[in-house]
């Protein structure tokens, strides 16, 4: 019998997790990616992988131990300030070997996974138009005009998915929030009075009205800020008159919509050594699914796009590994992606409704590891 032909389509954490699983069981994979190379660009800040779902994933995978060589445990930690007084409301440190969420750069974890993989797995510069399928048969249709076909097309290219329509016409929604990213370069040497404010892992200050202001460290001596904009149209930037590349035009901006908040706070948005990017934050209803259609399926962000509370990353991984080990556990291709939906869907249902919650606590400015147990609680109660 020959080797059924797969074709992941994103070479984002899920992706990548998936097209391993599957080599690791003896399959054959390509992954196309739109992106010209691993290192066409910065890929964004850290992700904190939970022990029971993105841990458990790297198990899975055969690459636990070498996540454990390069995870900070010690960014575990998270600081919670009033925006107004900078006082501490909130202070989590993690105990001594407690190793329930490290965080690990998305670059990292990217070139962890993508160096597991036999070489030219993954094909740059390839981005996709779009993906039918019939008779258990799926075609890709690339930018260039070009077209493969195959077995089992996995749609793992995020919250713009062009896999998704295959299976359903649902797009994302505009949640009325929107991030704007910043960074501090070498915070311990050039900005220390943050440094010391941050401490190892990350920072959050101010809940509900203007929004909030998140710092996080990455390796290197390296801190993403994030300003959260609430209630605010998705072109924010072109109503306010404002171009997004102009960082002092944005700066001025955050810093009257922050109003009032404390200096060292406001120094985050005041010092930063980078410009400004928009991020508005879309999702995809809760329990959104499809009638099974054989030859394509997704996972991640293109099934089930959350808010930015930590899960998104977690998701990906664990369905990566899950869609891996149901294509392995049965005997044709179709029934395993029919076992892995059957475990993924209610899975992903359930992080939705449990997302409102954990968006409520976090604004009570409950403690991360609280809302992360919450989540974890709610994730051990849906079948795997």
């Amino acid at each position: 019998m020959s080797s059924p032909r797969i074709a992941v389509i994103g070479a984002g954490p899920g992706g990548l997790a998936a097209a391993r699983g599957l080599q690791v069981n003896g399959f054959q994979v390509t992954v196309f990616e739109r992106e010209a190379s691993a290192f066409a660009r910065w890929q964004g800040g850290m992700l904190d992988l939970h022990a029971p779902t993105g841990q458990e994933a790297m198990r899975a995978i055969g690459l636990y131990e070498q996540f454990r060589a390069v995870a900070r445990a010690d960014a575990q930690e998270m600081r919670m300030l009033n925006s107004v007084t900078a006082e501490l409301v909130n202070h989590e440190q993690p105990t001594e070997g407690e190793y329930y969420a490290p965080e690990i750069d998305r670059g990292q974890l990217r070139e962890l996974l993508l160096n597991s993989l036999t070489p030219d797995t993954v094909r740059w510069g390839r981005p996709v138009d779009g993906v039918t399928a019939q008779d258990g048969i799926a075609t890709v249709r690339f930018a260039d005009g070009t077209t493969e076909q195959f077995d089992l097309v996995v749609g793992a290219d995020g919250a713009w998915s062009r896999t998704r329509p295959a299976l359903s016409s649902v797009t994302p929604i505009y949640t009325g929030t929107s991030l704007v990213e910043t960074y501090l370069d070498d915070i311990d040497t050039r900005h220390p009075e943050l440094a010391q404010l941050i401490g190892p892992g990350s920072l959050a200050a101010g809940a509900g009205g203007a929004g909030m202001l998140f710092a996080q460290r990455n390796s290197g001596g390296h801190v993403r800020v994030y300003a959260e904009l609430e209630d605010i149209p998705v072109d924010w930037a072109a109503d306010a008159g404002i171009d997004i590349a102009d960082t002092e035009a944005v700066r001025q901006y955050l810093l009257a919509r922050f109003a009032g908040w404390h200096d060292s706070v406001l120094d985050l948005i005041r010092r930063n050594d980078g410009g400004f990017v928009s991020r508005p934050l879309h999702v995809l209803p809760v329990g959104h699914s499809w009638d099974h259609v054989p030859g394509v399926t997704l996972l991640g962000d293109a099934a089930h796009l959350l808010p930015p509370h930590g899960i998104g990353a977690n998701l990906a991984l664990i369905d990566g590994s899950d869609l891996a080990a149901a294509v392995a556990a049965h005997v044709t291709l179709d029934e395993g992606v029919r076992a892995y939906e059957d475990i993924m869907l209610p899975r992903a249902k359930a992080a939705g409704e449990a997302d409102a919650e954990i968006a409520m606590l976090m604004d009570e400015a409950h403690g991360v590891n609280e809302v992360r147990q919450l989540f974890n609680e709610r994730m051990l109660n849906v079948a795997r």
